[in-house]
């Protein structure tokens, strides 16, 4: 809890910090090229958070594989996070960044899947009930899981539509064995 507050209040400082530069842009993308290589590879997941390698090697890793990819502002935010030994959360201060950044910008993200590619069509019209539903901008995250047989579940936020046949032909034996 205390490393989210932590992450939450970087994020915030980042966050004015390139709003003020003009290159909130710039480092939401940065933020997300982070996120992604954290997710892709775990081995350097483990590094940052391991307590035993030296942060200076951390802050070298960072370094060798960001300075030339990401925006100057970035690549100082976490070489000053790492220098206060804080890169365990730097994944949680992306994440937050990018959380920040979305409420700033007026866009609700919203995660739907499906047994197949949705098409344009669909799209615009999830991201309408996005908006009904917020009032806010859709930012579509789109999965494909056949498990759910037909139909889709959406999450936005804390709530969630569940649409599924794979749900409603549950409820259905729920009821017949009850």
């Amino acid at each position: 809890m205390q490393n989210h507050r932590a992450a939450a209040r970087y994020a915030k400082s980042i966050i004015e910090l390139a709003e003020e530069t003009n290159v909130l842009d710039q480092v939401k993308d940065d933020m997300e090229l982070f996120l992604k290589v954290c997710k892709e590879n775990r081995v350097f997941n483990v590094v940052l958070k391991n307590p035993v390698i030296p942060h200076a090697q951390k802050r070298a890793v960072l370094d060798k594989l960001f300075s030339d990819k990401m925006n100057k502002l970035t690549v100082s935010a976490f070489d000053l996070i790492t220098k206060k030994n804080r890169e365990n959360i730097l994944d949680t201060i992306a994440t937050e960044y990018l959380e920040e950044y979305n409420q700033l910008k007026g866009i609700q993200k919203a995660v739907i899947t499906t047994t197949y590619a949705i098409d344009e069509k669909e799209k615009k019209a999830f991201s309408q009930v996005v908006k009904n539903i917020s009032n806010k901008k859709a930012e579509l995250e789109l999965h494909i899981d056949e498990d759910i047989i037909g139909g889709f579940v959406m999450n936005i936020s804390d709530k969630q539509l569940d649409e599924s046949i794979k749900t409603k032909l549950n409820k259905i034996q729920k009821e017949l064995t009850a």
